[in-house]
């Protein structure tokens, strides 16, 4: 087993890059920085101590026998490359057909939120985000659609700005009925022709 990783591990190697990178961690500027960069750290991986599916545990049934599409769209999101450690900006869109039941929608945020916030590749997250939700809420369909801006191809390596990543997965009915995935992809204004 693995010794657990302190505050002060996490600061030390922090100023270890700063010095790599060819700065004095000891310069005024930077004497802060080691502990500021934890933080962040601490801030932007959250996700690690969060439980998605637990968001999702508080249901309600008093719906008026509602079945259809329910589309939350516009989520944005903040996530961590696992390659390069660099930011993806993004939005996410979910949509299910419940099942008896539906779930606060402020919950569906939190669900994306949680994924966002670890070590991420935006293809896992999409595929996490609609396994929860169809693992939980057990609707009769699933769909998520993520369009998300990569800083490690913008700000390194082939600096190419403008460029957004779209990922997708279906589960249910929305990957068995060309029509459901026609009406989700349009209330999300995403499709053929865009």
């Amino acid at each position: 087993m693995t010794k657990p990783v302190t505050q002060a591990d996490a600061e030390n190697a922090v100023r270890v890059l700063l010095q790599w990178a060819g700065e004095d961690p000891s310069r005024e500027g930077l004497l802060d920085t080691p502990r500021r960069v934890a933080e962040a750290y601490g801030d932007w991986f959250s996700g690690y101590r969060e439980d998605p599916r637990a968001y999702l545990a508080r249901t309600f049934e008093e719906v008026e026998g509602y079945d259809e599409m329910i589309v939350l769209r516009d989520i944005e999101f903040e996530s961590h490359c696992e390659h390069h450690m660099a930011p993806i900006i993004g939005k996410a869109h979910i949509g299910y057909l419940p099942r008896g039941k539906v779930v606060g929608i402020s919950k569906l945020a939190r669900v994306v939120e949680a994924y966002a916030r670890r070590f991420q590749v935006q293809e896992k997250m999409t595929a996490q985000i609609a396994r929860c939700i169809e693992e939980v809420l057990q609707p009769r369909g699933v769909g998520v659609v993520v369009v998300g801006a990569h800083e490690c191809m913008t700000t390194r390596g082939i600096h190419k700005r403008g460029v957004s990543m779209v990922t997708s997965k279906m589960l249910g009915d929305f990957r068995d009925d060309a029509r459901t995935r026609t009406e989700f992809l349009k209330f999300i204004d995403v499709g053929p022709g865009r």
